[in-house]
């Protein structure tokens, strides 16, 4: 496992069972690859929401190029896709760049008791 952030992780398909489906949090799930220039704009905006929801969502990066059957098994064909993981399954998904406040509104949408 690579350390991206203090909040944000970068995980691998063999890392996927135990970091998101088996997560009690909900997971938020950046699907990437390196020579995405929206992935690179949209990563600092996931990096800021990831400090205000520190112990409420868990974080990760999903290298696409690098997981390939993962990406394959969620239907992942664009990206950068944002998905919200709970209880082993999708709750909520984004497709592109997109806001800050956006992002916020699919997690809130998700963590509201």
């Amino acid at each position: 496992m690579v350390s991206i952030t203090q909040t944000i992780k970068e995980i691998t398909q063999q890392e996927w069972e135990s970091e998101v489906i088996n997560s009690d949090l909900p997971v938020f799930v950046d699907f990437w690859a390196e020579w995405c220039g929206p992935c690179r704009m949209v990563s600092p905006v996931v990096e800021e929401i990831s400090k205000e929801y520190v112990g409420k969502v868990k974080f990760v990066k999903v290298n696409v190029d690098q997981n390939s059957e993962l990406a394959s098994k969620y239907n992942i064909m664009s990206i950068p896709t944002l998905a919200i993981f709970h209880k082993g399954k999708i709750v909520a998904q984004k497709i592109g760049a997109s806001s800050k406040e956006s992002y916020k509104s699919m997690i809130d949408g998700v963590t509201k008791d």
